[in-house]
Formats: structure tokens, sequence, C-alpha cells
């Protein structure tokens, strides 16, 4: 089993490491640089709390959301942390050539040994207009396999016969994970022998079949002698139920304009109900079904029987708070707690 895989054996919650995924909400009116200081602040605080991966969403366009240029942001996390792992969650494939990709993971291997994790996805993680943007002639969400395939090969050892090699890169052999939010991402993972995350922090649905059709379908690897998955579930912690559940209307306030066609980060409010219609309400309901929110002791069973539900072998967090020290003291508080 490599090194960046840590072997739960799915015991008890302490033994299952928790991870952070940031999409780096951006509030209206806040400049790019206070969201960057932001990251950084909370980046600090998961390594010193013991989380095992920071890892940076790759956004385009998104009015909420300030995570477009990952390995940029990256290099910052890691130059500004100690020990976590730091990684995409995920670079989104179809936007980027596998020889570009290769090229800046490889660098940022190079200047941070041993920490770098490549999380790759299929989606565009944008609208249609952007996606024509982006676009970089014919590959797109088809071509996903093929496109996995050179990326690893562009950071595997380099062969006498290879004309063109990613330098840095070659030879760096950065941990690849396949991302998803159905059963397709799930498949190649199996097949090619790779850790699978599976995106249940708004896309729960698919989430035991993606985990069964993982590990049912599980071919071991040079990587990987058996299964490893990763859940990503939405977290928000206070010292209290009442202020947990306050806070987290900010993230449904978020979820609720993404409905609307819009999507905003807006402050946490008195009364969610007051907002939506039922049917607004079943939606963001629906997409935030794995977020588990509440006081550190109701968090942390509600997160232990999510592990348990799923066998997953570590969990990665999304925490969303219009504040800043919120979102901090809410990892700080899950990480005492899970490890208590």
């Amino acid at each position: 089993m490599s090194a960046n895989i840590q072997d739960s054996t799915k015991g008890p919650a302490a033994e299952i490491p928790l991870s952070v995924v940031d999409l780096m909400p951006f509030r209206k009116g806040d400049d790019a640089s206070r969201t960057m200081s932001d990251t950084l602040a909370v980046a600090r605080a998961a390594d010193a709390a013991g989380y095992h991966r920071y890892w940076i969403a790759e956004h385009h366009n998104a009015n909420a959301l300030a995570s477009s240029a990952t390995a940029v942001v990256m290099a910052e996390v890691a130059a500004a942390t100690e020990r976590i792992r730091v990684g995409a969650g995920g670079i989104m494939l179809p936007n980027h050539t596998p020889l570009v990709v290769a090229e800046q993971f490889g660098t940022l291997e190079a200047f941070h040994p041993g920490r770098i994790d490549l999380g790759l996805g299929r989606a565009p993680g944008t609208d249609p207009w952007t996606v024509q943007a982006l676009r970089r002639g014919k590959a797109g969400a088809d071509d996903f396999p093929r496109e996995v395939a050179k990326v690893r090969d562009f950071l595997g050892p380099a062969r006498p016969t290879q004309r063109v090699q990613a330098v840095p890169g070659r030879g760096s052999e950065v941990p690849v994970f396949i991302l998803g939010s159905s059963t397709f991402g799930a498949a190649l993972a199996a097949q090619e022998g790779l850790p699978y995350v599976f995106a249940s922090h708004f896309a729960p649905d698919q989430l035991l079949l993606a985990l069964d059709t993982y590990r049912s379908h599980f071919r071991p690897s040079a990587v990987l002698d058996k299964p490893y998955a990763i859940v990503a579930a939405g977290a928000m912690v206070a010292e209290t139920d009442e202020k947990a559940r306050h806070l987290f209307t900010s993230m449904q306030r978020r979820f609720l304009t993404l409905v609307r066609g819009n999507m905003e980060f807006l402050p946490p409010v008195e009364d969610i109900d007051a907002l939506w219609n039922p049917a607004e309400r079943d939606a963001v309901g629906s997409m935030l079904r794995e977020s588990h929110v509440g006081s550190p002791a109701t968090v942390r069973k509600s997160l232990a029987e999510l592990a348990e539900r799923t066998q997953a072998d570590e969990l990665m967090l999304m925490t969303e708070t219009w504040d800043l020290e919120d979102r901090i003291r809410s990892y700080e508080l899950l990480a005492e707690a899970w490890n208590a």
C-alpha cells in the first residue's frame, strides 16, 4: 500500500483519517486576496489539528467560489503548512492537457516531496458557456479514461523511446485518485486499482451504489492491493446543536441560490424556511443530505455512523461558514472530538 494511503482497517472512529476539501467560498464584496488569505488560515488550522489532507476543488466562473487556479492555490497552501498532504479535489481533466497537469504536479511534488495528491474528475466544474471558453480541442468527459492514463504515464518512469516527457513530473509518481459522484468513476478506479473519492458533500444519491461498484470490481495494482474509498461529506460543528444549525443556514443559502441559477455565498439567517418554497427546500435537502451538523458529540456520532454505513477508509469534509473564525473553530472542535 502506497505511502499516501493510511490503512484505517475500518476500526474505531479515531482510526479513520479526516481530511478537508475546500471550495474557497467567496463572499460578495470581498476581494480575492481576502479569500486566499482565509484559505491559508484554514489550511494552517487543519494542519495543526491533525487532518490528513487538504484538497482544493476546481471551479470556474462561479461567483461564490474562488478555486479556479487549483495548482497555484495548492502551491501556496503547501508552502504555508508543514505536514498535511495537499491535493486537488480535483483537477477537472477535460479542461486541461495531461502533459500540463503532469508538469504542474511534478513541479509541486519537487517543491514539497511526499505531500502532493492529484485527484482527477471528468466534470468541467462550470457552466456550458465557460466550458466552451475552457475547452481544449475535442477532449471531453468521454475521453476521461484515456486522459487519466496519459497523466499517469507522464508521471511515471521515463521510457527510452518516449519523445515527450513531463519535466519535472517524470518519475515523480504523484498519487492519483479518481473522483466521482456516479458509478462511472467508481468503475474506472476499480479497473485501474486506484483510490476512489465519492462527492457526497453535494451529490449523495449514488453513494452506496458507487462504493459497491468500486469494491466489487476492484483489481489490485502496484498502487493498491485492496480498495481505498474516501467519502466526502459536509460538516458544520459548533459548541451547541442550535448554533451549528444556525451557521449551517449559510451553506443552505448558497445551495438555494445554486438551485435558482445564480450562486452566491450569503450569511446565516434565523429562519431559513422563510426563504424557500417546498420544492427548493427538497432540492437543497437532497444535495446536502450527507451534511453532518451539530455539537462535537453530535457530529462525531453522525460521522462515525457514516463511516460504518459506507465502510469508508477516510472521510473528507467540507465546511463553509460566513465568518472565518467559525469555520476554523468547526474543524478544531471536530478534530478534538474525533480523536478524544
